[in-house]
């Protein structure tokens, strides 16, 4: 492959990488256990990358079914050590976090640990649409 070429793909690279950053909101994070039914899909098994939605991006239950990149930005508790794996990951919201919520988006306890230390307990986040 050319060098123009290579030069090429690393310039479109890197724009598509930036793209992605500048088009991801800024949040919260917490977690908690899933119950049953989830306001979306009732008694159905939606696995573990889940979470409920907050007010900010429920949107009157359209936001059921949605899928969201998630990356831990850093803890809101910065006493804990090592918070975010930097990582991201992909939830579908499945649930509703009602008024009063203290995130934007709150995670299954599994998707929460893929990305953060769990005594982090709340993250600052990016986000995006998938």
């Amino acid at each position: 492959m050319g060098l123009g070429i290579r030069a090429l793909i690393m310039v479109s690279m890197t724009i598509f990488a930036l793209t992605s950053v500048a088009n991801a909101a800024e949040g919260t994070a917490t977690f908690y256990t899933p119950y049953v039914p989830s306001s979306c899909y009732g008694y159905q098994n939606n696995g573990v990358m889940v979470a409920a939605a907050s007010d900010a991006i429920w949107e009157n239950r359209t936001a059921c079914g949605r899928s969201y990149r998630v990356r831990c930005t850093e803890a809101t508790n910065q006493s804990v050590s090592h918070h975010c794996k930097g990582t991201s990951i992909v939830v579908k919201i499945v649930d509703y976090c009602p008024t009063g919520c203290q995130a934007t988006i709150d995670l299954f306890q599994e998707a929460f640990s893929a990305i953060a230390n769990p005594d982090a307990g709340k993250i600052n986040i990016e986000y995006t649409l998938e």
